[in-house]
Order: C-alpha cells, then structure tokens, then sequence
C-alpha cells in the first residue's frame, strides 16, 4: 500500500528515480543548447523532449525548482556587478580592487549567484546543463512568476507497450510558436 506516500516509483529504486529524473530534466535543457542542424543528437525542437506522461509529471516540479534557483542566482550575480573591476586578473589594478573594501562588497553580494549555480549542478548533476539554464533558460523567465514548463498528452501512444506519451517544454514565444502548427481541413471532411 501506499498510504500518504507522495510521488510515483516508475518502477525503480530511489537512486534509479533520482538518477531518472536529473537525466531528464537535464535532457530537456540540453535541448536549448547551440547545434548544427546536421549534428547527430540534436534535438528537433529546442526545449522539448518526449517522455511518457507519468515521468513528465515527475520532472516538472524539478525543471521548475531548478529555473527558479537560476532566476535568483541571475539577480544576486547582477547585484554583484556594480562592485565589480573590469581590470584583468593579476594585473595592479585588479590586485588594488582585490585589496579594497570593494572586493569584499562584490564577494557578499556574488556569493548568493555562486550558491544557486552549486544548488542546480546538485541537483542536476549536470555542468553543461546548468550552464545553459543560466545563461539561456532562466533570462527568458526573470519577469515570470512561476509555470515555466507545460506538458502536453500525444494521442498516439508508445510503441511496444503503449504507454501514454507526452511532451514536455518550456512555455514562451520560442517553444510556443512551434506548438502551435498549422491545420489543414481535410476537403469534404465534417
């Protein structure tokens, strides 16, 4: 029985549903990173993987813990800017900046930014996915208070052992205009 036990097992063990789970959410942002067209792996559609509708609904709630840590890490790095040398590293001038009172404001003021990108590789367990939901996901959502994914059913079901599929993404102008195709009315079709 599962008297008061929150979420799905998949069928796995705890560590395979965690391990699951950052390989998915780190799949669909790794959707969003730069390819050629002709790449092999390249996804079809940037920020938008298919996954069976019980896995979809188990890696919402992380893509979207994980675009809401980015967002204020994006605040506190920014935050931190105006504390900031544009001096280069070990040169004189950057080492007077090192020694100041302005260092110590920029580290105060960064260090909330340096904690999000720990928390998100934590819990991704992903560096190339982090960095892309920072420097590309979580800009596009800074003035969005939360819902930053949306799944969506497919009739057709999975191949094999027809399991319910569905597609999950990231919502926006980009991923939002692919969603909406065209339709064509079939002639004498009512």
């Amino acid at each position: 029985m599962r008297h008061r036990r929150k979420g799905r097992v998949l069928g796995r063990s705890p560590s395979h549903q965690r391990a699951l789970l950052r390989n998915l959410a780190s799949a669909l942002l790794l959707t969003e990173r730069e390819t050629d067209a002709g790449e092999a792996g390249a996804a079809k559609v940037a920020g938008r993987i298919v996954t069976t509708l019980a896995k979809a609904k188990e890696v919402r709630p992380l893509v979207e813990r994980c675009v809401t840590i980015a967002k204020r890490g994006l605040v506190a790095g920014d935050a931190a800017r105006q504390f900031a040398t544009n001096a280069e590293r070990d040169s004189a001038e950057w080492k007077r900046w090192r020694e100041s009172a302005e260092w110590s404001k920029w580290a105060q003021a960064v260090a909330p930014a340096v904690k999000a990108r720990r928390r998100v590789v934590r819990l991704l367990g992903d560096k190339q996915a982090a960095r892309i939901l920072f420097e590309r996901v979580a800009p596009r959502f800074l003035d969005r208070p939360g819902g930053y994914t949306r799944i969506l059913k497919l009739a057709t079901p999975r191949l094999g052992d027809a399991g319910p599929r569905a597609i999950i993404e990231f919502v926006g102008q980009e991923a939002g205009a692919a969603t909406q195709a065209p339709r064509v009315e079939k002639a004498g079709a009512r």
